[in-house]
């Protein structure tokens, strides 16, 4: 359980390090008169949003064996990167 708890944070953590959501926020927060509301308000929204991703992939799983679902996404995060290296998304 733990072990499942840290793993999840690390990757998480280090794959939303300077993305758009990120800079968003900071951008909020350089708008703002309290970066604390801007805090609170991004936190709840990544809260909210990993939620929604926990119960889909739950859904899923119960209607698609998980190591489709895996190799699925494997395929999908491929495709973008690719095409988004090609300058097409």
């Amino acid at each position: 359980m733990i072990k499942t708890i840290i793993t999840t944070f690390l990757m998480i953590f280090i794959a939303e390090l300077g993305d758009k959501t990120q800079l968003q926020t900071m951008l909020l927060a350089t708008q703002s008169k309290s970066i604390w509301y801007v805090f609170i308000g991004s936190s709840m929204a990544l809260v909210l949003s990993s939620l929604v991703g926990v119960l889909a992939a739950d859904f899923l799983t119960n209607l698609v064996n998980p190591y489709y679902l895996q190799r699925g996404a494997g395929i999908v995060f491929i495709v973008i990167g690719t095409l988004t290296l090609l300058g097409k998304i």
